[in-house]
């Protein structure tokens, strides 16, 4: 964690991906057709304290929630929705902190906060 803090110090994004170093920050696969993961995922984004949902491309499998930081910094959080076959889809997060200074890890936090509750709601369909 105090890495994570060292570097967001002068980094003010975090992503994820298939080959992160972090496997905290690998991609999270499920054995849900993107229909019903891109269902859950809006439930899940509406219900998360502290998160805004601002806009949604069924289409493209892009969501974007907006979330304040304890120190009341504006976060930009974009997740992309993939299908990989019928019935196996993937996320990816993508956040950033508005604003020039580093984040201090949080949009590390974050991405394992939604992450976390995702996995959790998704236990049964993880893979």
């Amino acid at each position: 964690m105090l890495k994570r803090t060292l570097i967001g110090i002068v980094r003010s994004f975090e992503s994820t991906g298939e080959k992160a170093k972090d496997p905290a920050l690998r991609t999270r696969h499920y054995n849900l057709p993107m229909d019903k993961l891109w269902d859950e995922t809006i439930t899940l984004l509406k219900k998360l304290p502290g998160y805004k949902l601002l806009h949604e491309v069924k289409n493209v499998g892009e969501i974007v929630v907006e979330r304040r930081t304890m120190l009341g910094r504006t976060q930009d959080v974009t997740l992309t929705l993939f299908s990989i076959t019928p019935v196996h889809s993937a996320i990816d997060i993508y956040s950033a902190s508005r604003g020039s200074l580093g984040d201090f890890g949080s949009n590390y936090r974050t991405i394992l906060d939604i992450y976390g509750a995702l996995d959790k709601k998704l236990a049964a369909y993880k893979k």
